[in-house]
C-alpha cells in the first residue's frame, strides 16, 4: 500500500484517496507559464500509472525536436520510476524516484500537489521554482475509461 501520512484515524479516506489516484492516466497537457502571462502548451504524449500500492512510473515524449531538454528530459524524452508518500489531508505526495533516464534525478524527492477533478488528474509541484501544470485524463480501455470498464465488469 501506498505510504500515507496525514491524521491518525483516517484509513478509509487514505485507501479511498489512493484508489482514486490509481490506474493509468494518458497526458492531455503540459501548461508552461510566460512571462507576459500568457501559457503555452507543450507537444508532448505521455503515460502515468499509479499503482493502489504507491508505485508511479511516468514516461512523456517530446514531439517538437526543436524544444530543449529540461530537468527530467534527455533527447526529448522523460521516463522516471518510483514510489509515492502520499498526504490525503493536503492534497500533495511526494514522488521518490527510483530509476529514472535522467540520471540526477535517481534518489531525489519530488513534491507534488494534486486535484482529480472528473477523469483529469491535474499535478503541480509544490516547489516555488517550478511553475508548470500536468493534465493527465484517464486512460480508456476498448473505448472506455477504466472505472466504465471496472463497472461493466462488476455487473
Amino acid at each position: 500500500m501506498a505510504t500515507v501520512t496525514g491524521t491518525s484515524g483516517q484509513g478509509a479516506a487514505d485507501i479511498e484517496t489512493i484508489g482514486r489516484l490509481a490506474g493509468a492516466w494518458r497526458l492531455a497537457a503540459i501548461e508552461l507559464p510566460q512571462a507576459d502571462g500568457t501559457t503555452t502548451e507543450s507537444n508532448a504524449v505521455g503515460l502515468l500509472v499509479l499503482t493502489a500500492h504507491g508505485h508511479m512510473a511516468i514516461q512523456v515524449r517530446n514531439l517538437d525536436a526543436s524544444v530543449p531538454d529540461n530537468a527530467y528530459s534527455s533527447g526529448g524524452y522523460e521516463a522516471s520510476y518510483g514510489t509515492i508518500m502520499l498526504d490525503p489531508v493536503s492534497s500533495t505526495f511526494v514522488y521518490h524516484v527510483d530509476g529514472a533516464l535522467v540520471q540526477d534525478l535517481v534518489g531525489q524527492d519530488l513534491p507534488r500537489a494534486y486535484r482529480v477533478v472528473g477523469d483529469q488528474l491535474i499535478l503541480t509541484s509544490t516547489r516555488d521554482e517550478e511553475v508548470w501544470r500536468v493534465v493527465w485524463r484517464r486512460a480508456r480501455q476498448n473505448g472506455q475509461s477504466a472505472d466504465e470498464a471496472v463497472k461493466e465488469r462488476a455487473s
